[in-house]
């Protein structure tokens, strides 16, 4: 699911480091009190990594519940941005590049990103 990508309206990440022993309602509280972002955006993904960057948590609201995605990759790692604590919105190819393992060469905050056509 989170390799394919399809079907999300926005994708966040939450850069630095995140406590990944958090479960729903710890992500969500951060989505909401640190980012001041809205948890219950259907159709967006917010995602978190750890100190150990070969895994990852996604957070996602489906309308009637939270779906919680867990995702460790058994060669290599992600390439996470851990220079700001906020969260960014990434475009469609930066999250493929993200998927693949590659670095995200920009990195904005959500603050200069207007992106109202976010399609994969």
């Amino acid at each position: 699911m989170l390799n394919d990508g399809s079907g999300f309206k926005k994708v966040y990440l939450a850069t630095g480091f995140t406590d990944l022993r958090r479960g729903i309602d710890g992500l969500t509280r951060i989505i909401r009190f640190q980012f001041q972002l809205d948890p219950y955006d259907k159709n967006t993904l917010f995602l978190f990594c750890g100190k150990r960057t070969d895994r990852i948590k996604g957070l996602i609201w489906e309308g009637d519940g939270f779906l919680l995605l867990y995702k460790r990759i058994e060669n290599g790692n992600f390439r996470w941005p851990r220079t700001q604590e906020e969260a960014l919105e990434i475009s469609a190819d930066q999250y493929q590049m993200l998927m693949q393992g590659l670095e995200i060469v920009a990195r904005h905050p959500i603050e200069e990103i207007s992106c109202p056509e976010f399609s994969l």
